[in-house]
């Protein structure tokens, strides 16, 4: 299938190389010259402009920060819809806000092509070994149109419901995550503090109650988990800024319908005071740096 992906970022570019591994032709735009010249080399076609990589594309992925970049990639003078034909379906794979993705998904329709949500989870690691999940919102028909090419991807795609709903389910499963690192980081900050081996913790919480995918995949403390970006001077991971934007996504839902997120609230300030200190670029496990001695990492 000709394919059109915008968006080579972390997340982005392991998941058009696995388009790539499953014999799909594909063209690639992104600002940053590096990631696309990366998707060349291993068998992409450069796009000058979002209009020239949706032009003669049976599907276009977007994957990009936020709904505003989405925005503008589908509707400007040279974005997707001005190249797009008729019918070809868009899926966003961005994390944005619900009322967003509804809005866009009304601009597709006006022009005439299907439009899905979906969002993913998984991390860097599930991008790059093709095991993410896809939490889809779209018309069961859209669904089941995007199936073939989701599934070169990711292993567990799921069907969420009408548009929007893809994004409802990630901003839910991100606010738990934001929550349980955080949990983590004050956990395993304490137990160093009372003198005990990080490893031993991590293996005792890890076989214990405790145990959640912050702290058996994704585990803050240095050395606990090699393949962690904590393990790797939190480079390479999920960004601070990222979660930060998606605990206040979350909160906007939350507002909308009247919800409280008191758990959500106090995680958001964490993250914000991590990315005022200068390390909004840094994964977000370095949330553990506020709990640390002189903010060791």
């Amino acid at each position: 299938m000709k394919i059109a992906f915008i968006g080579l970022g972390n997340m982005g570019a392991p998941m058009a190389h696995n388009l790539l591994k499953a014999g799909h032709a594909l063209t690639v735009f992104d600002l940053n010259t590096q990631a696309v010249g990366a998707l060349v080399e291993a068998g992409a076609t450069a796009a000058a402009s979002p209009k020239e990589a949706a032009a003669g594309a049976e599907t276009v992925i977007t994957m990009l920060p936020a709904a505003a970049h989405v925005r503008h990639v589908l509707t400007a003078e040279d974005g997707v819809l001005a190249g797009i034909a008729k019918g070809v379906p868009i899926i966003d794979s961005s994390t944005i806000d619900p009322a967003s993705a509804k809005a866009l998904a009304a601009l597709a329709a006006e022009h005439g092509n299907p439009f899905v949500d979906a969002p993913v989870s998984g991390g860097t690691g599930g991008a790059a070994a093709g095991t993410l999940t896809f939490m889809v919102g779209g018309s069961a028909a859209a669904f089941e149109q995007v199936r073939p090419v989701l599934s070169a991807m990711g292993k567990n795609l799921v069907h969420c419901g009408d548009t929007g709903a893809g994004q409802g389910a990630k901003i839910c499963n991100n606010l738990v995550l934001g929550i349980t690192m955080a949990g983590v980081a004050e956990a395993m900050s304490l137990g160093e503090a009372l003198g005990i081996d990080p490893k031993v913790l991590g293996g005792i919480i890890n076989t214990s109650t405790g145990r959640c995918w912050s702290s058996d995949t994704y585990n803050p403390f240095p050395g606990v988990i090699e393949t962690a970006p904590s393990s790797r001077g939190y480079t390479g991971g999920f960004g601070t800024d990222l979660m930060l934007k998606d605990l206040g996504l979350a909160g906007d839902a939350a507002k909308s319908v009247r919800q409280p997120v008191y758990l959500g609230a106090l995680a958001q300030q964490l993250y914000q005071t991590v990315s005022s200190k200068g390390d909004g670029k840094l994964d977000f496990s370095a949330v553990i740096k506020l709990y640390r001695k002189d903010g060791a990492a």
